[in-house]
């Protein structure tokens, strides 16, 4: 049997406890460790979460700050905004309200304008109303035939005699005036009221100055009308025949159409129409010669509108168509057979025959005689129709309005002869064929 030392047991028991007590403090001492370890980590651990708190308290400050400062900032925006909105309100508001004052002033202006226009046409008008300054002399003034109202305007004012033709021609309109203004040459006085010088012209109130009155006769030559205005005193025969040669003194679009042919005597035979005529006493060859040759252009006025076609269609020029009328004149007595007479002369022409009338030598022969012989249609000129075929170079004497109508307008017949009768009627006999005219000549001679 195994004996034991019980010092080694107890040495053992002790050691044993010692490393009981060892190991209890070491388990303490872990224990100790992992509870300050433990501490120190919920100390770390506290920490830890008083820092997240902070943070997170921290966070929500700032994100309270944050959202305060955007709140602020929206604020502010949404008060710019509505500042900047206001502002535009504010804008337009005076936008409008400078455009209404802008609109207002404009109105002002042009009410001020048409004001100012209105009250210096009213004084211009008020003005051209009255009559000119007075004064002690008396103003000529001519009113030509058919001069407009609007040029006696210009004419009174060109004088000194109103102040304005405007306002004269305006006044008259109103009035009604100035369609009877009769024409002639008249004696006004600066000063004189408006009224006053229309009734002076309706009146036709002209200067009574002498004239000189003169008739020349259809069919007159231009030498018979230089001889008779010489014998009644008013002219100069050889001076009038000087100025009847010088075709351009003379405004007239006829004589401008005169051909320049040196087998016409005269150049303006024809173009002086035989009227009756009253003229200024003291009126010289130019304006007598003038007068005549404007009377015929106012009397070929009277002519239907479409008689320069009549020309066309006939195939004659103006001069032309004056030399038939001046045949006319000369060979008609009756109005009635002028036509008839025209007829006979186109007849001739167109088949090519000697006119043969007695007028056309009488012209070359430059004398007036009751009976022509044989041997005076055998004068050599180019007048002479029973020698020359054709027309005469020009007319040969001043035809009268119903000649040159029948000119123009000739009757459609067949006839190509005619002999006068010898009853004292100066009325003619008409055949188509030789034979029947030589009938008509036995005829004649026995009325």
């Amino acid at each position: 049997m195994d004996q034991r030392d019980p010092r080694r047991d107890e040495h053992r028991d002790a050691a044993r406890d010692e490393a009981r007590d060892e190991a209890r403090d070491d388990v303490k001492k872990q224990e100790q460790k992992e509870a300050r370890h433990k501490a120190h980590h919920e100390e770390k651990h506290a920490e830890d979460v008083n820092r997240e708190e902070h943070a997170e308290r921290e966070h929500e400050v700032r994100a309270s700050a944050a959202s305060e400062e955007s709140a602020d900032h929206r604020d502010h925006a949404e008060f710019a905004e509505d500042e900047e909105y206001a502002a535009e309100l504010d804008s337009e508001a005076r936008s409008k309200t400078n455009v209404r004052r802008i609109g207002l002033i404009v109105a002002c202006c042009i009410m001020l304008v048409l004001l100012g226009t209105a009250l210096g046409v009213g004084m211009f008008v008020a003005n051209g109303l009255q009559p000119v300054e007075a004064q002690d002399r008396e103003v000529r003034i001519k009113i030509e035939p058919g001069m407009t109202s609007a040029k006696i305007a210009h004419l009174l004012e060109e004088h000194g005699l109103i102040r304005s033709e405007f306002v004269f021609r305006y006044y008259l309109k109103v009035k009604g005036e100035g369609s009877r203004f009769q024409a002639g040459e008249y004696l006004m006085k600066p000063g004189m009221e408006l009224d006053e010088m229309i009734a002076m012209l309706n009146r036709g109130d002209t200067v009574k100055e002498p004239t000189i009155k003169f008739t020349i006769p259809e069919g007159y030559t231009i030498e018979r009308i230089a001889d008779k205005l010489a014998e009644e005193k008013i002219v100069d025969r050889d001076v009038f025949l000087e100025m009847a040669a010088k075709t351009d003194l003379y405004d007239s679009e006829y004589v401008k159409e005169i051909p320049a042919d040196e087998n016409i005597v005269h150049a303006l035979e024809g173009y002086l129409f035989p009227e009756t005529y009253e003229m200024r006493a003291g009126s010289t060859e130019q304006e007598i010669i003038q007068r005549m040759v404007s009377e015929l252009s106012r009397k070929l006025a009277q002519l239907p509108e479409d008689w320069p076609l009549r020309l066309e269609e006939l195939g004659l020029t103006f001069h032309e168509m004056l030399t038939i009328a001046s045949l006319i004149e000369r060979e008609a007595a009756v109005d009635a057979e002028r036509p008839l007479i025209a007829g006979v002369i186109y007849n001739r022409l167109k088949q090519d025959m000697l006119l043969q009338i007695d007028a056309t030598v009488q012209y070359a022969l430059g004398e007036h005689k009751e009976v022509l012989l044989i041997v005076d249609t055998e004068v050599d000129s180019p007048y002479n129709t029973y020698k020359v075929k054709g027309l005469p170079p020009g007319p040969i004497a001043s035809p009268g309005l119903e000649s040159i109508r029948a000119a123009l307008y000739p009757a459609e017949t067949s006839y190509l002869f005619y002999v006068t009768k010898k009853d004292g009627s100066q009325e003619h006999l008409f055949a188509e064929t030789y034979q029947e005219h030589l009938r008509n000549i036995e005829l004649s001679k026995s009325q």
